[in-house]
């Protein structure tokens, strides 16, 4: 309460989105979780590189020899690849929607992305399961399995826990969570799921083009 008119001061609030204070701190958060995760992968990238410089210096072939055949762009990778990265544009446009005020729109836009993103993950259990019982080819098949298997297992972990996320978010939106000025949340998400979608695509041209 002030001396001279008796009103009483209320404390600045800070909005969730779209405030001339600064970034909000979740979404802050997010962005250093991304970071750090940056450079989780770039040593995973690191170490693959290394390894692949290794082996052709000494005359080796990389892939080894027998899986010349098996590490390839087939249909399953790359229908794969290509429901990740659309899956990143119907993230983006469940943002624009939710920026507008749009909460209909962005619910069914969370919608199809949770269900793309869950569609990658069953088509990557189903290229594991073709690997190992088909070709016999696992994590123990030499350092080539070792890191192909470490590479795209933790980017699947990536991804599932993306995919629990924009679960969590849809069941907040369609419990009418957000609106035009609060929706930090899906900021966050969504810029989480680009960044799994842009780790896969430099995964699936490493892994699956460069010989």
């Amino acid at each position: 309460m002030t001396a001279d008119t008796g009103v009483i001061a209320v404390p600045h609030q800070e909005h969730e989105a779209g405030h001339s204070g600064g970034i909000n701190t979740a979404l802050l958060g997010m962005l250093l979780f991304i970071g750090s995760e940056t450079m989780f992968f770039a040593g995973l990238f690191g170490a693959y590189f290394n390894a692949r410089a290794a082996a052709l210096s000494q005359g080796q072939t990389w892939p080894p020899p027998g899986l010349e055949n098996v590490i390839e762009p087939g249909i399953i990778p790359v229908v794969a690849t290509i429901i990740l990265i659309a899956s990143s544009f119907t993230m983006q446009w469940g943002l624009w929607r939710i920026r507008k005020g749009d909460r209909t729109g962005m619910n069914r836009a969370l919608a199809v992305t949770f269900v793309m993103g869950a569609v990658f993950l069953g088509m990557q259990a189903f290229d594991y399961y073709s690997l190992v019982i088909e070709h016999g080819f696992g994590i123990n098949s030499g350092i080539y399995g070792t890191l192909f298997f470490t590479m795209t297992g933790f980017h699947g972990a990536h991804v599932f826990g993306g995919v629990i996320g924009i679960g969590i978010i849809l069941l907040r939106g369609v419990a009418g969570q957000f609106s035009g000025k609060h929706h930090v949340a899906v900021e966050a998400v969504s810029a989480y799921w680009h960044f799994v979608d842009i780790v896969w695509i430099f995964l699936f041209s490493t892994l699956y083009f460069l010989k």
